[in-house]
């Protein structure tokens, strides 16, 4: 996949993570998106290089969009813990 390929994929990856843990964000809706892209160039790093799960080139390859939208989550759930007391309410 190209790397506007991965970008798509990492903003569908970003959203589909915001829908599975709802809350409020730390860096709102630009934070979330840019979580949601970094997030799948992680998922997909880590699923070629530890679980010898290499990324296709497909774009609808479940796979991939389970290990972008597993990046995204993690990501997002780090920054939450991090940064999540950093705004106030």
């Amino acid at each position: 996949m190209s790397i506007i390929s991965w970008i798509i994929l990492g903003l569908l990856a970003g959203a589909v993570a915001k829908i599975l843990l709802p809350g409020r964000d730390p860096g709102g809706l630009i934070g979330t998106t840019l979580i949601g892209v970094v997030g799948a160039f992680i998922g997909g790093w880590i699923s070629a290089r530890y679980l010898d799960r290499p990324i296709t080139n497909e774009f609808y390859d479940g796979a991939t969009w389970a290990a972008a939208i597993g990046g995204s989550l993690v990501l997002l759930i780090v920054y939450r813990i991090l940064f999540g007391h950093s705004r106030s309410r």
